[in-house]
Order: structure tokens, then sequence, then C-alpha cells
């Protein structure tokens, strides 16, 4: 998923919580995770991908694993 605009990405979580959807949600907080690391800003990133790990593996979604992985890099978790 190409990285969103801060509207689109505000957007898109508003509508993929409304609906419930774990998947999008999942995607969606990795998007985010990915701008503020992109930026250096290290604490939001690792907010985002808690976020991200946490619908991933509700989602049953593989890339849980890659989520987790970057915070165990980052000694988040």
């Amino acid at each position: 998923m190409p990285l969103l605009s801060p509207a689109a990405l505000d957007a898109s979580l508003l509508d993929a919580h409304a609906a419930g959807d774990s998947a999008r949600l999942a995607a969606l907080y990795g998007n985010a995770a990915d701008r503020f690391s992109a930026t250096g800003d290290i604490d939001a990133a690792c907010f985002y991908w808690t976020q991200a790990l946490v619908f991933a593996l509700e989602a049953g979604l593989d890339e849980a694993g890659d989520y987790a992985e970057r915070l165990r890099r980052l000694g988040r978790i």
C-alpha cells in the first residue's frame, strides 16, 4: 500500500473502524507507522506498529509477524 496523505489516512482509518475491518486497519496502521518511521519519529511509529500488530493478529494475518519483529528490533516488545 502506498503511503497515504494524512487526511486520506485519517478518513480511511475512521471508515475501517466503522466497518470493523481488522485486515484493512492493520494495513492502514502499518502505513501510518511507516510514515512516522520515515520521518524519524520512532515513538509514534511504534505506537502505530503496535496497533497494526493487534489488528493483524485479530484478522489472522501473516503480517503480524512483520509488525512484531519491527517492534522487537526497537526494543518495544
